[in-house]
């Protein structure tokens, strides 16, 4: 448990980190794709999940 809330640390440490160096557009930007990324990769896992690893 106590990595999981190290993990949950250090990625609010590092989104503090970026939001003071990037414009709010340039951070609006990056979230979008970042979420289209973790979007994507969900998707992809849940076709392997079905469909084999193929």
């Amino acid at each position: 448990m106590k990595q999981k809330c190290a993990i949950a640390t250090s990625i609010s440490a590092l989104a503090e980190i970026i939001s003071v160096k990037l414009s709010d557009e340039e951070l609006a930007l990056l979230s979008a794709v970042l979420v289209q990324l973790g979007d994507t990769l969900a998707t992809i896992l849940t076709l392997r999940e079905s469909c084999g690893k193929d």
